[in-house]
C-alpha cells in the first residue's frame, strides 16, 4: 500500500511539474517574444521575423515612445491615480474591516450582509455614469479614485485577519485605558503589514491597469492614464503623427507603428515588473491572510 501510494505521488508530481512547465511556457513565450520585438529593427517586426531573440538591435521604438509628450504625462497621470487610489483603497478597507471586526457594533452582520450584496449585484455601467454625474465629478481625477475605493473582498480578508488577533491584547490595552482609534493605530496598523502590503499590491497593480473608468468618466486628454494611450495604440491603431517623428517612407513609418506597440507594453508594464520583487517576501507570506479562522 505504502508502495502504491508512493508511486502515486510520484505520478502526480511528475504531471503537476509537466502542467506547469507548460503553463509557464505559454506565458513566457509572448512576453519574451515581446521584449525581443521592442528592441529589433522595425522593418524586421512589420515582416514577422522576430521571434524569441531581436533581429536587428535597434532602441528606435523606445526613442520614439520617450520623445512623445503624451506619453510622460499620461504617465504621471497614471502615477498619480495609483499611489492616491491605493491609498484610499487601503485606509477605506482598514477602517471598514476593524470597523465589522468588533463584536459589539451593533447590526453587524446585517452590514457584512449589505457589503457583500454588493459583490453580487451592481447598479450597472449606465446608473454608475449617472451617479458620477450628479456627483460633478465627471471629468475630474476623482472619477478615477471614488468608484473603487474599497473592494470588499479585501475587506473580508482585512476583517478575518483583524479577527484573528489576540483578545488579549485588546483587553490589556483596555485596561490602561486605551482608545478604540488608539489600538486600531498602534495595535492593528503595525500588525498588519503583511496584510497591507499585499493588499496594496493588489489595489496599485488594479489603478496600474485601469482605463473603463477613464474610457467612461474623463474626456480631458490631459488627465488620460498610460492604459488609454496604449489602448489607443493596441485596439484602435491610432498613432499620433508626433510619434512618427521625421519619417517620411509608408514602409517606416508602418514599420515603426508597429515597433511602438511592443515598445508601449513594455514601457507600461516595466513599473509593476520593477515592484514585485521587493514586496515579494510579503506577497508569498500574505497570499493565505485570511483563509483561515480561529
Amino acid at each position: 500500500m505504502m508502495k502504491r501510494t508512493a508511486k502515486g505521488d510520484r505520478s502526480f508530481y511528475i504531471c503537476n511539474r509537466i502542467l506547469l512547465m507548460v503553463l509557464t511556457l505559454m506565458v513566457l513565450i509572448p512576453l519574451i517574444n515581446i521584449v525581443a520585438s521592442s528592441f529589433s529593427d522595425p522593418l524586421e517586426v512589420a515582416r514577422g521575423h522576430v521571434f524569441l531573440w531581436p533581429s536587428g538591435f535597434s532602441l528606435e521604438g523606445y526613442k520614439a515612445v520617450f520623445n512623445y509628450h503624451g506619453i510622460w504625462l499620461s504617465y504621471l497621470n497614471t502615477i498619480f491615480y495609483t499611489v492616491a487610489g491605493t491609498a484610499i483603497n487601503l485606509i477605506m478597507t482598514m477602517f471598514a474591516a476593524y470597523a465589522i471586526s468588533r463584536k459589539g457594533v451593533p447590526f453587524r452582520g446585517l452590514i457584512t450582509g449589505l457589503f457583500t450584496f454588493t459583490m453580487l449585484f451592481s447598479g450597472g455601467m449606465i446608473p454608475s455614469y449617472i451617479l458620477m454625474k450628479d456627483l460633478h465629478i465627471l471629468n475630474t481625477r476623482w472619477a478615477m479614485l471614488l468608484p473603487g475605493a474599497i473592494s470588499v473582498y479585501n475587506m473580508i480578508i482585512a476583517r478575518t485577519f483583524i479577527q484573528n488577533i489576540p483578545t488579549d491584547l485588546w483587553e490589556a490595552a483596555e485596561i490602561d485605558g486605551c482608545s478604540e482609534a488608539r489600538f486600531f493605530v498602534n495595535m492593528v496598523i503595525p500588525l498588519s503589514v503583511t496584510l497591507l502590503t499585499v493588499l496594496g499590491l493588489y489595489y496599485a497593480v488594479a489603478h496600474w491597469n485601469s482605463y473603463m473608468d477613464a474610457f467612461l468618466y474623463l474626456s480631458d486628454p490631459d488627465m488620460m492614464p498610460l492604459q488609454i494611450k496604449l489602448r489607443s495604440v493596441l485596439i484602435a491603431n491610432s498613432i499620433d503623427q508626433e510619434f512618427m517623428g521625421d519619417e517620411s517612407d509608408y514602409e517606416a513609418r508602418q514599420s515603426l507603428a508597429e515597433l511602438l506597440k511592443y515598445s508601449l507594453i513594455i514601457v507600461s508594464s516595466l513599473p509593476v515588473l520593477v515592484l514585485y520583487p521587493w514586496v515579494k517576501k510579503y506577497f508569498m507570506k500574505g497570499v493565505m491572510l485570511g483563509s483561515l479562522k480561529g
